[in-house]
């Protein structure tokens, strides 16, 4: 599902809100989670799971193609762990 599929289906299952106020919801949802997670805050929705920043430390790669060695910077990564209802609910 994309983010404006997702959109489709909340503003179908709520007719008495406009499309344009769903989307403003959703868009407003998604830019607060993602500048927590920027600040490296932990964001927690009860029943779905767990938005998170892991650090991964500075490494040496590989190239695939020609097998030479390459540094790769220290990173932030988001991390997801999904809570418990939703591990049950997929695996029913």
């Amino acid at each position: 599902m994309i983010k404006s599929e997702l959109i489709n289906k909340i503003a179908e299952a709520n007719p008495h809100l406009y499309h344009r106020d769903v989307e403003r919801i959703v868009s407003t949802i998604f830019d607060e989670i993602t500048g927590a997670l920027v600040e490296g805050d932990r964001v927690e929705l009860r029943g779905f799971g767990a938005f998170s920043v892991k650090e991964r430390p500075a490494r040496i790669g590989r190239n695939p193609r020609t097998g030479e060695k390459v540094p790769v910077a220290e990173k932030r990564v988001p991390y997801f762990k999904t809570g418990k209802d939703l591990r049950e609910q997929l695996n029913k």
